[in-house]
C-alpha cells in the first residue's frame, strides 16, 4: 500500500502539528520543519482546513492549529481530505476495478489487506501516534 505524495505529506503535517495541538504553527514554520515545499503545503493546509481537520488563525501570531479534539481524527479522516479513501482502494494492479467475473491474480489476497489496512485507518488517530511521553 503507497499513498500519494500528498497523503504522505497531509499525514506528516498533522502528526507533527499534533505534538503541540493548541499551537499556532505557521506555514513557514511548517515549511522549515517538514522540508515541503512552500506552494504544495500552502495548498495542503488550505484542503486541510476546508475539510475541517486544521483551522487558520489570522494575524501577527497566527497559524493554523488542530481544529478537533487528537482523539476524533482517524487517520482514515485524513487520507479521505486529501486523495479520496476510495482512490487507495484501488486494484492492486492499479486496474480501476477487478471484474468478479475476471478478476486480477492477487484480488483476492489483496482484499484482505486492504480491508485489514481499511481498519487499520479507521481505528487509529492522531493521539494514538503520539509519541508515550505526549500523550
Amino acid at each position: 500500500m503507497t499513498f500519494s505524495k500528498t497523503t504522505e505529506y497531509a499525514l506528516r503535517t498533522l502528526a507533527f502539528m499534533s505534538l503541540s495541538p493548541r499551537q499556532a504553527l505557521s506555514s513557514a514554520h511548517l515549511h522549515r520543519e517538514l522540508r515541503i515545499p512552500k506552494k504544495y503545503l500552502q495548498r495542503l493546509l488550505t484542503d486541510l482546513a476546508r475539510n475541517g481537520l486544521i483551522r487558520s488563525i489570522r494575524g501577527r501570531n497566527g497559524g493554523y492549529v488542530i481544529a478537533r479534539n487528537l482523539r476524533k481524527i482517524a487517520l482514515v479522516d485524513i487520507v479521505d481530505a486529501v486523495e479520496g479513501f476510495d482512490r487507495v482502494q484501488r486494484c492492486f494492479f492499479g486496474f480501476p476495478e477487478c471484474p468478479v467475473e475476471n478478476p486480477c491474480a492477487m484480488h483476492d489476497v489483496w482484499t484482505r489487506h486492504r480491508r485489514a489496512f481499511a481498519k487499520t485507518l479507521t481505528s487509529t488517530t492522531l493521539a494514538d501516534i503520539l509519541p508515550p511521553a505526549k500523550r
